[in-house]
């Protein structure tokens, strides 16, 4: 693949203050120990760790799910791994990112609502303590390849300045996957530099994972989060990706599964740069989705869609953007060789466990991290048996809130006219019967967990980033004025 590079500096804040639809969006969303890190390559415990992240991947979309999808490489990780089969992530980008890097519900920093959109100035707050900082305090090398969505207005949010040793790829939610643009605006770095290059984002997301583990040492513990911008709209694909699906009759949807595959394709390669370094024994792998497939046009993006979405969460309702399980139960899996057994865990897992799970397993302190809501899952990840945990926090803000305890899951709408749902998981993983009335005092439990919450949680940032951007605009002087003023003018 050719491409040609030069250097752009960059300027601060520089982005194109454009939130697209602000105003309609915000309507709608009212046993392992540690050994020493000296230890070698082939003795030390602390595994590398390759975390690898979709954008919006539905849960139904890749062969191990049954999907037409072609998924080889991912399913090949899951046939030889931990099928997570009760994973949450949160129901929005952001949030899940978040998540990740804090082990706390973003609830706690005020990144509970939407996402960080292209015309915002604010990020992850600073005081929050990060996996990479965590990891890199034992040794790790620590890398970001692919998409970050935690802040691009000021430095200080950037991955460099939060515990990564290097960045490559996007700082915003959405780009043109061949442009490397947002709303016009070049956006594809290289650490805090510009970076003008051409080439299929996944495609060069994959090559530069690939190239870091081929010159990385083995003898030092690695962290590579591997973050794809697919298969996130605009449905972009070469067109040797598109030409395997020309017997799909919707074009979305071949330009979706275009997607996914060249995203497999890049998984493919990235393991087989560890085997080739000899690191593919000791590495841990996990991929999951950001979040469930995009089933509302409302949660597309900033940009414009026409046509039908293409993503299928099922058996699950809905999709990304909901608190229903379609946007946040997402498919996830495992990989470790003689580490983790092959098989399905049926327990619940929460993205905000990976940051305590992952931190024990490099014997990393988390002293200076802020109250946890994540926890260890590594005694269910490696023997499959037993439930990491118990409960589950979906997400609570000023509109809306959902929480499990064991079976039950409330779904509590507060927009007017409010609405309350209580599904029993166990027995209704679709959420189709709405068992409310049949169960008040579980209602009633699970409601105060929520009120609880809410009295706790920071102000969701969105909004006033929202409300801002809707203020400032500019006049929306009517066309027709201005057409008159100019017949005046001749």
């Amino acid at each position: 693949m050719s491409s040609s590079t030069d250097q752009i500096e960059p300027s601060l804040p520089g982005r194109r203050d454009i939130l697209a639809g602000a105003a309609g969006f915000m309507a709608a969303i009212a046993g392992l120990s540690a050994m020493s890190p000296r230890a070698s390559a082939q003795a030390a415990p602390r595994p590398h760790i390759l975390y690898i992240l979709a954008d919006d991947l539905g849960y139904a979309d890749v062969g191990f799910h049954g999907s037409d999808i072609q998924t080889p490489n991912i399913d090949a990780l899951a046939r030889d791994g931990a099928r997570l089969r009760q994973f949450y992530a949160q129901p929005m980008c952001t949030p899940t990112r978040a998540a990740l890097m804090t082990g706390r519900y973003p609830l706690r920093y005020g990144l509970q609502t939407g996402v960080i959109p292209s015309g915002a100035s604010y990020g992850l707050a600073t005081e929050e303590f990060l996996l990479p900082q965590a990891l890199k305090e034992v040794g790790y090398r620590t890398a970001l390849v692919g998409k970050w969505h935690l802040g691009h207005a000021r430095q200080e949010f950037w991955p460099r300045q939060r515990g990564f040793d290097h960045f490559y790829g996007p700082l915003v939610g959405e780009i043109d996957h061949f442009k490397h643009e947002a709303h016009g605006a070049l956006d594809w770095y290289r650490d805090n530099e510009l970076l003008r290059e051409d080439g299929y984002d996944t495609e060069l997301l994959g090559a530069e994972a690939s190239r870091l583990i081929g010159a990385h040492d083995p003898r030092t513990p690695l962290f590579l989060y591997l973050s794809f911008t697919a298969p996130h709209t605009p449905f972009q694909a070469p067109q040797r990706y598109i030409d395997r699906y020309a017997g799909f009759a919707d074009p979305s949807r071949r330009l979706y599964a275009a997607m996914i595959t060249a995203m497999d394709e890049q998984i493919g390669k990235v393991v087989e740069a560890l085997r080739s370094l000899g690191m593919r024994e000791n590495t841990l792998i996990v991929f999951h989705s950001d979040n469930g497939g995009t089933r509302s046009k409302m949660f597309v993006g900033e940009g414009a869609f026409t046509g039908d979405l293409p993503a299928s969460n099922e058996p699950f309702r809905d999709g990304k953007g909901t608190l229903y399980e379609g946007g946040t139960r997402v498919v996830a899996l495992a990989n470790w060789p003689g580490r983790i057994r092959a098989g399905e865990l049926g327990g619940v897992m929460h993205v905000v466990d990976m940051l305590p799970t992952l931190a024990h397993l490099a014997g990393a302190s988390l002293e200076k991290a802020r109250p946890l809501d994540g926890r260890n899952a590594w005694e269910a990840l490696s023997s499959l048996g037993g439930m990491a945990r118990n409960d589950v926090v979906y997400n609570v803000e000023p509109t809306q809130g959902a929480v499990r305890e064991g079976p039950w899951k409330l779904h509590w709408s507060a927009v007017l006219p409010p609405k309350i749902e209580l599904y029993n998981l166990d027995r209704d993983p679709s959420e189709t019967s709405d068992v409310s009335e049949q169960n008040p005092e579980i209602v009633t439990r699970l409601q105060q967990r929520v009120v609880e919450l809410a009295r706790s949680m920071a102000p969701p940032l969105f909004y006033a980033a929202a409300l801002r951007a809707t203020l400032s605009a500019p006049l929306s002087t009517p066309s027709e004025a201005i057409s008159r003023l100019g017949s005046q003018d001749d």
